[in-house]
């Protein structure tokens, strides 16, 4: 067969499986937004069937033998073709080593554990979670036995997360990390606290909306191709492509910042994702590369510029507009203060800039203790509990503010939460880099964000999954990673806020 016709067949097959991940992400998105609550079962049934449509497609022998053919002519692709080649043949492979059934079981599941999730988080009742958390923690301990059986399971997950991490490395990069903040945080301690009173009050859900418009719009997002709505637990999707992209958030109205720094968040996931090149639309390079490079721009974006001194000026005058009673009694310079106040606390995301590692670290040594099957699902709670404690010297009252707090591990992302934390490092490293040519804090000071969105665009977004994240890593930020970067990072923004 011509080349040019496999290479036909290439892009048709990977515009078929968009398709399938189009109409499966839509579901999903329902699912955790605007679907009634008992809709549950109906959406289980045609994401049993969806998934097993995507899984044959991808495990057929036609696509089998067109990839086979395409590796074995490789010479006759680009580079974009060959990485294409590359990711699918991975993925065929995988999912040939994983029994259809189990493998459907499992999205069910995953279908199934969200809702209850939900609920058990609502009514703070952990048990009725458990059970479903068990067949999670079975279930992927079991796959990766039969993708990797060399592998230990969580190390595993842990690479397709983010590829080249261990347990070793994060133990080590976790280390450091702890042995710098810690001391950072007694110091503070010592120091008159931060008056974050502003930040409480009562905040109106629609004002609470147009602010979100308002950053979306600051940030760089094309609004007629990023939809934005409310859910649990915010997240951002692609549905399909770059070109349809979601972001949620969840209102407080006594609180409006934890909406704001969540939509700024959402949407850097939102600005990488679109920045992929117009071309690798509906195929396997579209988005983000990894978890640890996606997180790096969301955090980059909500606490790098975010909770910037020059982004705080250049934002309060909005916040005056939307909440005018509110805000007159207070400057810009509170508006600084109180979103950098460090100060252990109970919810991951709610968390400053320098105890944000902790929470991470505390969710890593319990997934690390349950996968090795040194405790057991059941005792998640407890763990959790005292390690909160001992971490960041808080009591825990109760499970909807403890272990039920994530949606995470009722989808299944184990291995995921360590992301978190690479990415802030990432973010501080790549921010070092962007500032040989960028004037950062001048662009975030007249509120001109597209000089910063076009470095990351050029170095970062649009090679979607082009290369491996740590390639794609020592492009952008033109060394090695090192951690660091961000331990500096924190304890010059820290020593100046507290006058340490």
């Amino acid at each position: 067969m011509e080349i040019k016709e496999l290479k036909e067949q290439l892009y048709a097959l990977q515009k078929k499986m968009a398709a399938y991940s189009h109409a499966l992400g839509l579901l999903s998105y329902d699912g955790e937004t605007t679907a009634p609550s008992a809709t549950v079962e109906n959406r289980e049934v045609t994401m049993a069937i969806l998934n097993e449509e995507s899984y044959k497609l991808t495990t057929s022998k036609k696509t089998i033998e067109l990839l086979e053919e395409l590796d074995r002519r490789k010479e006759e692709l680009n580079e974009q073709e060959k990485r294409m080649v590359y990711l699918l043949l991975k993925n065929q492979r995988d999912m040939q080593k994983v029994p259809m059934d189990e493998y459907i079981a499992f999205q069910s599941l995953l279908v199934q554990s969200g809702a209850v999730w939900h609920e058990a988080k609502e009514k703070n009742d952990w048990k009725i979670f458990e059970p479903y958390l068990e067949q999670i923690f079975t279930t992927i301990k079991k796959f990766a036995g039969y993708l990797d059986p060399s592998k230990d399971p969580y190390d595993y997950w842990l690479n397709e997360f983010e590829d080249g991490t261990s347990r070793a490395m994060l133990d080590e990069f976790f280390e450091k990390l702890r042995s710098h903040i810690v001391p950072l945080l007694k110091k503070i301690e010592s120091k008159p606290q931060v008056d974050d009173s502003m930040r409480y009050g009562h905040f109106d859900v629609h004002k609470q909306e147009e602010l979100s418009e308002y950053l979306m719009e600051l940030e760089g997002l094309d609004l007629s191709h990023v939809g934005i709505s409310t859910t649990e637990h915010p997240f951002t999707t692609s549905l399909g492509s770059h070109l349809d992209e979601r972001i949620t958030t969840h209102y407080q109205e006594n609180d409006f910042a934890s909406s704001m720094f969540s939509v700024i968040h959402e949407g850097g996931h939102a600005l990488y994702d679109t920045g992929s090149r117009k071309e690798y639309a509906f195929t396997v390079l579209d988005g983000g590369v990894s978890m640890g490079i996606h997180e790096s721009q969301s955090r980059f974006y909500e606490n790098i510029i975010g909770r910037s001194k020059e982004f705080c000026e250049y934002v309060f005058p909005k916040l005056k507009e939307l909440f005018p009673e509110h805000m007159d009694k207070y400057t810009a310079n509170d508006f600084y203060l109180a979103m950098n106040k460090a100060e252990p606390s109970l919810i991951r995301t709610e968390a400053d800039e320098l105890t944000y590692a902790l929470h991470i670290m505390v969710r890593y040594e319990i997934e690390k203790k349950v996968m090795a099957g040194e405790m057991k699902v059941s005792e998640i709670p407890c763990e959790w509990n005292r390690l909160y404690k001992e971490y960041l010297g808080v009591d825990v009252p109760n499970d909807k503010e403890g272990c039920l707090q994530d949606t995470h591990w009722s989808g299944g992302a184990i291995g995921y939460f360590p992301s978190y934390a690479l990415g802030s490092a990432y973010g501080a490293q790549f921010l070092s880099k962007m500032k040989e040519s960028v004037d950062v804090d001048k662009c975030v000071k007249e509120g001109n964000f597209k000089p910063i969105n076009d470095w990351n665009k050029e170095h970062i977004w649009q090679f979607g999954c082009l290369y491996k994240p740590g390639e794609l890593f020592e492009k952008a930020a033109g060394d090695k990673f090192n951690a660091d970067y961000f331990i500096k990072y924190l304890e010059d923004k820290y020593t100046e806020i507290y006058k340490l």
